[in-house]
């Protein structure tokens, strides 16, 4: 496989990412939009980084470098999504170990990230690269007042 992984740091680079990455969140629907959100995000140390084959973006990776009581420094990894006609083809891995030795290099105590409670795919891939199901992430949404 002949790929490349950059850090997306432009708006065309965040722009390019924007179909892989609606499958993981396809209440995105705007590519403007898209980017602007990201643009806040990066205010808080939010990251894209994406994987490409070719012309085309094949994996895209959010994630961000923060520090815990609980955890120590952790590179926390928000998305990580493969387009569906790319699975299964080394793609996700790959960049998921580019994200681990990025940790590395900043001297993170581990690598976080949540994962949907339907996304049995995904948890038997991450449990696969080393991945303990270490708690429940719990929310609670919150009504604005209008």
């Amino acid at each position: 496989m002949t790929n490349s992984i950059h850090f997306a740091e432009t708006d065309a680079a965040l722009r390019r990412c924007f179909p892989t990455m609606q499958v993981l969140r396809p209440h995105l629907t705007d590519p403007d939009a898209f980017v602007a959100q990201v643009c806040r995000q990066q205010q808080a140390g939010y990251r894209l980084i994406f994987l490409e084959d070719g012309d085309a973006v094949r994996s895209v990776a959010g994630f961000r470098v923060q520090e815990y009581l609980a955890w120590g420094k952790v590179l926390y990894i928000d998305d990580l999504v493969t387009a569906p006609d790319a699975r299964k083809r080394g793609y996700g891995e790959a960049l998921l170990r580019r994200l681990i030795d990025h940790a590395r290099s900043l001297a993170c105590d581990a690598v976080h990230l949540d994962s949907g409670y339907q996304r049995h795919a995904a948890h038997r891939f991450y449990l696969r690269m080393g991945f303990d199901l270490s708690s429940h992430h719990l929310a609670l949404r919150l009504e604005l007042p209008v």
